[in-house]
């Protein structure tokens, strides 16, 4: 009997169960894409298939093709016609994989949509109505807070107003329902995103004196002395004044604008630009664009375009790099990533590093995951790790492992924790001589083909993480003969994750590679360590002439990447649980527990 999606679609709309119609749905999957793409499925694509299809978060390698895999769930769980959303990072991402399985899905009967970041609301509607959509977690997200605020649109409601329908557009609701998702980078998104929750905010006009305020702070903190006026707390990014620091801040002179502004006004702003100045570092945290404070995201190294700091920060921030100063917004509707995700029915996703959250994604999500075996058996080779005193001693012996594998014909991959980092050793390698390419957040719009090309011979590549980049690295075959790429981490990142997806680049599918990590004890993990505790552990260190340290020195920064995911674990789990408690209560209020403005609507 000859199966096709039309046919299949029949059973599944006439209420067949879907794991009975699983065996011909990947059949027909595999066959398609054999046809369309000349892409045939591996044994361990399938198994993934069927992991993603029954809930699980398959990890699969850096690759092992998990692109290719996902058709396999998606096609079935699109068959009911209820939607089926496939989520990646970035709207790159989005836009490359839509166009690339659509010819597949349109062989087999089905329609794929694509949700961009510039789209118009009709565009976006069009998009959500077809069998499958591709969509990125955060448009997906800021399009259900809009349709939350639609729903409760008043003409009464002025702060509402920007979120009402179009004239004349007697169907506001641009998403039909939340059925099923397919995220990529799965733990990229449900635990490193899910420390910052989904925000659309109001903007209110800065008044003359909030200005003055905010320059006024910044100019008071710099004349703060720790540990005698404040102290600062580097792991919880936050500042404590002293009964001495809150007297000589209310003590400063003040201009004649700022009298009406009380104590607690003084005293918060002056902690805002305190947390501003050591807890928020440029070209790591956020860079200066166009006179704009553009924020980085931490585990991925991108630029979060449109997202602001909360609470005063992201003001604070402007008035210490004096710049003008935005206007700070009300919120209007927030959802945590936890919250949006537990609507759908059906959740899954896939990664190459999902063990580590194991625990965490099973408590939040309900997600269990399952490792998928490699098509070829790995040949990756992991060097010692080197660690040094300083930051410069590190540098210096980076470029030394660069230019030996560089002479030797293989291409070289760097990892680096941020874009200050990265031009850091770029200088180095200018001095050096060594051609290379730079991928930051810089430089994020060549970011597709500077990964593609990272693996021809000579090529060496510095990029500021690469967690979620979704583009391989294609091995010329010099560059597989001479033992393949070689990755370089030139610092452990604050969740072993993000090491991994950086390790993972080298030796995919079967090809040799190795990788090394390059440590020191100025490294920007050992941020979160108070200074006291630097300081005493750099007198302890004996380094040779060389500036480098004994191996037994990594159990150290082991030790403070431990810390840092059970901090970040702790802050996602109180933010779930504080959810939590507000949706009970409002909803047993009859309000909308996503809107901040629901009484009155």
């Amino acid at each position: 009997m000859t199966v096709n999606g039309q046919e299949l679609r029949r059973r599944a709309r006439r209420g067949i169960a879907l794991d009975g119609l699983l065996p011909d749905a990947f059949a027909l999957v595999c066959e398609s894409s054999r046809r369309v793409l000349q892409m045939s499925h591996y044994p361990v694509q399938i198994m993934g298939g069927i992991a993603m299809f029954e809930g699980h978060v398959a990890e699969m390698q850096t690759g092992e093709g998990k692109t290719l895999t996902a058709l396999l769930p998606a096609f079935l769980r699109a068959l009911p016609g209820r939607g089926c959303h496939v989520i990646t990072v970035n709207d790159y991402l989005a836009r490359r994989d839509a166009d690339w399985m659509r010819p597949v899905f349109s062989l087999m009967g089905l329609k794929v949509g694509c949700i961009q970041s510039e789209m118009a609301t009709d565009e976006r509607r069009r998009a959500y109505g077809n069998d499958v959509t591709y969509a990125t977690a955060k448009e997906l997200g800021f399009d259900f807070l809009r349709d939350r605020l639609r729903r409760n649109a008043s003409p009464d409601n002025t702060p509402r107003r920007a979120f009402l329908p179009t004239q004349g557009d007697e169907r506001p609701v641009i998403e039909r329902g939340h059925y099923f998702a397919l995220i990529d980078e799965a733990d990229s998104i449900l635990i490193d995103d899910a420390r910052t929750p989904l925000i659309i905010g109001l903007s209110e006009p800065n008044e003359q004196w909030t200005v003055s305020l905010l320059r006024w702070s910044a100019r008071a903190a710099a004349r703060l002395k720790s540990p005698d006026d404040y102290s600062y707390l580097p792991d919880r990014r936050t500042a404590v004044l002293t009964a001495a620091g809150r007297r000589n801040v209310l003590l400063a002179p003040k201009p004649r604008l700022l009298d009406s502004v009380g104590v607690d006004g003084f005293l918060s702003r002056v902690k805002s630009a305190l947390i501003a100045s050591h807890g928020f570092h440029r070209d790591r945290d956020y860079m200066v664009r166009d006179g704009e404070i553009v924020i980085v995201d931490e585990s991925t190294g991108r630029v979060m375009e449109g997202r602001k700091w909360e609470e005063g920060l992201h003001q604070a921030v402007e008035a210490k790099e004096s710049l003008p100063v935005t206007s700070e917004t009300a919120i209007a509707a927030r959802v945590t990533v936890q919250r949006f995700f537990a609507q759908y029915v059906h959740l899954t996703g896939m990664t190459g590093t999902a063990t580590d959250s194991a625990r965490e994604l099973k408590s939040s999500y309900r997600l269990r995951v399952t490792p998928i075996p490699t098509h070829l058996a790995c040949q990756r080779v992991g060097l010692r790790p080197r660690i040094f005193a300083t930051l410069q001693h590190k540098r210096d012996a980076i470029v030394d492992a660069v230019e030996k594998s560089h002479a030797g014909g293989r291409a070289v991959l760097v990892g680096t924790p941020s874009v200050e980092a990265s031009e850091a050793l770029q200088v180095l390698l200018e001095s050096r001589g060594i051609r290379h390419r730079l991928l930051n957040a810089r430089f994020h719009e060549s970011e597709a083909e500077i990964v593609a090309e990272a693996g021809q011979p000579g090529r060496v590549t510095i990029a500021s993480n690469m967690a979620g980049r979704g583009t391989d690295i294609g091995l010329h075959p010099e560059v597989r003969d001479q033992g393949g790429l070689h990755v370089i981490g030139s610092e452990m990142h604050s969740a072993v994750r993000i090491d991994r997806q950086l390790v993972g680049r080298a030796a995919r599918q079967g090809d040799a590679g190795s990788f090394q990590f390059f440590l020191s004890l100025e490294d920007e993990l050992l941020r979160c360590r108070s200074q006291e505790e630097l300081t005493q552990m750099r007198r302890q260190a004996r380094p040779d002439s060389n500036g480098e340290l004994p191996e037994r020195w990594l159990t150290f920064f082991s030790s403070t990447q431990r810390y840092l995911e059970s901090l970040h674990r702790k802050q996602r789990k109180l933010m779930l649980r504080t959810e939590q408690t507000n949706l009970k209560s409002l909803t047993q209020m009859g309000l909308d527990p996503y809107l901040e403005l629901s009484d009155g609507i």
